[in-house]
């Protein structure tokens, strides 16, 4: 059977880093499920549509990791007709032998509630914001408000609102080195697997 990590957060918490260390380290298949939402977003027109004909190429595009990609994403996602036409894609990913990391806002709580391993990576604002500032060549202030306008449309939208799973683990990556929180998911998955 599949192993299979969900890895849930906001924005910049790290989920991203810590779900490609993870595939690379266990030999396992990777999916950055928001940039589904973010192709979807920039598909433009009617994302329904852009949602049921999405493709691998569509994931492949240049501009999936700006700023205006994730608000995009963010919008669309609220729709809970693109999420269902994007929950069996996803699905199908997670069951790949030998093993699948999925990273995204509802990974453990709906695409993947019987993962082996569910994570739920978090960090402080100003932390996340400054994270995203960077790896973006943006304003950290400004990039605070856009992060806070999105966790708060991410939260309460009334499906799949972004939340932890009840049985997921809390990895706070606020002070932690990339090394370490890398470490300690290595360690967490370690302890499942042998389980």
């Amino acid at each position: 059977m599949p192993f299979t990590i969900a890895i849930d957060g906001p924005a910049a918490s790290g989920k991203g880093t810590l779900a490609r260390a993870l595939a690379g380290h266990f030999g396992f298949h990777h999916l950055d499920t928001g940039l589904l939402y973010r192709a979807v977003g920039a598909r433009g027109g009617d994302p329904i549509s852009a949602a049921e004909n999405l493709t691998a190429h569509d994931l492949l595009r240049a501009d999936l990791r700006t700023a205006e990609a994730g608000q995009a994403a963010s919008r669309v996602a609220t729709d809970p007709r693109v999420r269902a036409a994007l929950v069996d894609f996803q699905r199908r990913f997670a069951v790949q032998e030998p093993g699948a990391v999925l990273d995204g806002r509802d990974i453990g709580t709906v695409i993947c509630p019987d993962a082996a391993l569910k994570l739920y990576v978090t960090a402080d604002d100003q932390t996340r914001a400054a994270r995203r500032a960077a790896e973006l060549g943006a304003d950290p202030a400004e990039m605070l408000v856009q992060l806070r306008e999105r966790d708060a449309r991410d939260a309460a939208r009334a499906t799949a609102p972004l939340r932890p799973a009840e049985d997921a683990v809390l990895l706070d990556t606020t002070s932690m080195r990339i090394e370490d929180a890398v470490a300690a998911a290595i360690a967490l998955v370690q302890a499942r697997l042998s389980a």
